[in-house]
């Protein structure tokens, strides 16, 4: 109880705080072959040199040479960093910034799913603050100046890491992932063509598309810290999502459904950097750093499980939440029938699309150490509708591992 009220009385006076922030979205670009607008975006902004940031998929599935191909053809010079890693790494994090620094770039490009987003703003973050290390850039405001100019290219649809403030980096001598979170992480732009999104292979687009609900779902369930606007996008994402992920994951060259992905990932990570994520997302970040499992595979098994142990406390919300996924049961008046409809909704989706419904893993001897992180990074910042202490954080970890 006094842990509750503790973490309720610092996100109420947080939340006033976060009023005052400079808050903006990355502006959007899309539709179909849109990735022709880089040099106009780059022209426009007086980008001179750009570091393109991403990974060796990429490299060999040739979109990263359809990039650097439109640089060329513009005459605009550029460097290629392609090492980024799932789950990245402070190691890469530096290495990209010290390419940053010897090729005489003034702006990046992150091409790909989160990872290389990620690991591309915490390099820019580092470039225009070089004497902190990436850890020293962990944790909430430390950033604090604007970075050079940044285009963010997703080539998956659930991440949003093309309009957040965050970026998730993992330090492989603990095993430990954090986020550096600053409003200058924002991307200038988000530059979202559906037609890099048509490759990826039914897994990914499964687990990608369950980790932008995730988003929208966890931000929409937060007490505190939402906007109007950011409720909206929730809930839009969410209608999305239902509507068009089973669409692609069947057919992944529906051109119209890959661009309502796309704009749902956006809406669900504008929505979360107003309004937080919660539990999900703590548990998930510790298995991404000690077991390097994909956040998208995290979040989407978790999820479900946590709106169960949510109980009745978000039976209204989600309630709202099934109306809008067009997942109520028929004839349906409760906020119990549709939250749990809902719920179901998850698990089947979920199970249609591959993704386990636990993991086999985790180790026994972890459980305190998954535990501990998550209830640090949960508390007291997260606005969870219930505040779990670290007992309760076991109890999921414990069900993850049937």
């Amino acid at each position: 109880m006094l842990l509750t009220v503790l973490c309720r009385i610092f996100q109420f006076f947080f939340n006033f705080g976060a009023y005052v922030l400079p808050w903006r979205k990355a502006e959007r670009i899309e539709g179909a072959g849109c990735i022709a607008e880089l040099p106009r975006l780059l022209g426009e902004n007086k980008g001179k040199k750009v570091l393109v940031v991403t990974d060796p998929g990429l490299v060999k599935a040739g979109i990263a040479a359809r990039v650097t191909a439109i640089l060329e053809k513009a005459g605009i010079p550029f460097s290629l960093y392609s090492g980024v890693e799932a789950n990245p790494s402070v190691n890469t994090v530096n290495k990209i910034f010290d390419v940053y620094k010897s090729s005489g770039c003034d702006c990046f490009i992150g091409l790909g799913g989160g990872s290389a987003i990620d690991a591309a703003k915490a390099a820019a973050a580092r470039s225009v603050r070089p004497r902190r290390t990436v850890n020293q850039l962990g944790g909430l405001l430390r950033v604090l100046k604007k970075l050079p100019l940044f285009i963010a290219v997703p080539t998956t649809a659930g991440t949003g890491s093309e309009t957040t403030i965050a970026a998730l980096i993992t330090d492989t001598t603990t095993s430990y992932k954090y986020a550096i979170m600053d409003i200058n992480l924002i991307p200038r732009y988000a530059v979202l063509d559906p037609e890099l999104t048509v490759g990826l292979p039914p897994a990914i687009t499964a687990a990608t598309g369950i980790d932008a609900l995730t988003h929208a779902v966890e931000s929409y369930l937060c007490w505190t810290y939402g906007t109007k606007e950011s409720i909206g996008y929730a809930v839009d994402a969410v209608k999305a999502i239902f509507e068009n992920l089973p669409k692609v994951y069947k057919n992944g060259g529906d051109i119209e459904a890959r661009q309502a992905m796309l704009i749902a990932s956006y809406k669900a990570g504008f929505a979360f950097t107003r309004a937080g994520v919660g539990n999900v997302h703590a548990i998930a970040h510790t298995l991404g750093g000690l077991y390097n499992t994909p956040h998208g595979v995290a979040n989407a098994v978790i999820l479900p499980l946590m709106l169960e142990d949510y109980g009745k406390k978000v039976w209204k919300k989600l309630a709202r939440l099934a109306d809008a996924a067009g997942v109520s049961p028929a004839g349906a008046s409760s906020d119990e029938g549709k939250a749990k409809a809902f719920i179901k909704a998850i698990y089947d989706m979920n199970a249609k699309m591959g993704i386990p419904r636990g993991f086999d893993f985790i180790k026994t001897e972890d459980i305190k150490r998954i535990t501990t992180w998550a209830f640090r990074e949960s508390n007291p910042l997260y606005p969870v509708p219930v505040v779990f202490n670290r007992a309760r954080f076991s109890k999921i970890v414990g069900i993850l591992m049937q």
